[in-house]
């Protein structure tokens, strides 16, 4: 099978890594370098979320994956199995800790309770009078360009091509890739792995970009060991119709703080929004008062992409079977890239996926027809 795969960000790489190695003919666009866009603006938090059933199942195969991979990644990929707290503010967070735990633990997740005591000694930096969280050590943390790069790497060795500064401009139901300069490529299938810019190339997918900011400080080793994240964050990421902020800090192996996050839907400007930054600081300060004496090397922003039910689209896209996705991560991107490349790689060549992916179809999203045929 000859496959074009469009983009080489993170989801990209690994599709094209998966498909090569499967033994089909792979050539891969990317108008940047491997590992860039949403790639390189993100957190790289591997972590299982438990907001539906199927999300669960994808991110905790996606993790898997990343322990497997662990062993052969690149040394700048700096993976670390940092466990994630989730801090419960108040007794209704920690009552949401508690059924967060019930839920990792029916699916096999190892995860604990723990109490404010607890995780003042395990985080001293937190602000005094927290109720407690859930610990979640299974969870890690990886800088994901270097990976995405070792991934093309290994597609390349696998026999894959990539043609690098080519601008895709348009996916053509024939399996055509058009580019900026007037030239085209065929193939069997296009699979497109463009983030938030996929509905520029496919008209009608219900992806919508949602920015986000990051800020990463100077070093401060040992302020904190875990990734921290508010127990408020489910609510607030996965409210797709509003822009919030939430507390979210990573430890990285330098000794620095990624500290994070935000979400502003529709937003298109990779600018910084010194209002909404204000915003995100003021929350993280408000859980680690501490990070005030932190000094701010860098501040940037990425585009998500977010589709309605907070699911990607994985799979052929209807009315264009040559035209596939693994598009739509979210927040969820890196987490995920290992699992969503084995279920497309398993629905290309007609074998049987390692998790239920009907939910991940495109084709739930696609408006039911009127009568008469029309939609």
């Amino acid at each position: 099978m000859v496959v074009t795969v469009v983009g080489a960000g993170i989801v990209g790489a690994a599709c094209a890594r998966a498909l090569a190695r499967a033994g089909c003919r792979v050539t891969v666009c990317e108008a940047r370098f491997p590992g860039g866009g949403a790639t390189a603006a993100g957190m790289g938090h591997v972590v299982v979320m438990d907001d539906s059933p199927d999300q669960l199942a994808l991110t905790a195969r996606g993790r898997d994956l990343w322990e497997e991979l662990a062993p052969v990644l690149p040394a700048g990929a700096e993976y670390r199995r940092t466990g994630t707290l989730w801090v419960a503010a108040d007794d209704d967070e920690m009552a949401e800790a508690g059924a967060k735990a019930q839920r990792l633990a029916a699916a096999g997740i190892a995860c604990r309770l723990v109490d404010g005591a607890e995780l003042s000694r395990r985080e001293p930096a937190l602000r005094a009078g927290l109720a407690g969280g859930l610990l979640v050590p299974g969870d890690a943390v990886v800088y994901p360009p270097p990976v995405a790069a070792w991934m093309m790497e290994e597609a390349l060795a696998a026999g894959a091509e990539c043609r690098r500064g080519q601008v895709a401009v348009a996916v053509d139901d024939d399996g055509q890739t058009r580019f900026g300069d007037g030239t085209r490529l065929g193939a069997d299938v296009v699979v497109v792995a463009t983030g938030a810019a996929t509905a520029a190339l496919v008209p009608g997918v219900p992806v919508r970009p949602r920015k986000g900011h990051l800020v990463i400080t100077d070093r401060a080793p040992g302020f904190v060991t875990h990734q921290l994240v508010e127990l408020g964050y489910v609510k607030r990421a996965h409210d797709v119709g509003t822009d919030s902020v939430a507390f979210n800090v990573q430890p990285r192996a330098t000794g620095q703080l990624l500290v994070g996050s935000s979400r502003q839907i529709d937003v298109t400007s990779r600018d910084i929004d010194a209002a909404m930054l204000s915003r995100m600081l003021a929350r993280c300060l408000d859980y680690l008062p501490g990070l005030a004496r932190a000094s701010i090397i860098r501040a940037w922003t990425g585009l998500r992409a977010a589709t309605p039910d907070g699911l990607p689209l994985v799979g052929p896209w209807p009315g264009s079977p040559r035209t596939w996705l693994a598009t739509g991560h979210e927040g969820l991107g890196i987490t995920t890239a290992p699992a969503t490349a084995e279920v497309l790689a398993a629905g290309l060549l007609g074998r049987q996926a390692p998790l239920p992916a009907a939910a991940l179809l495109p084709a739930r999203l696609q408006p039911a027809p009127l009568p008469g045929g029309v939609r």
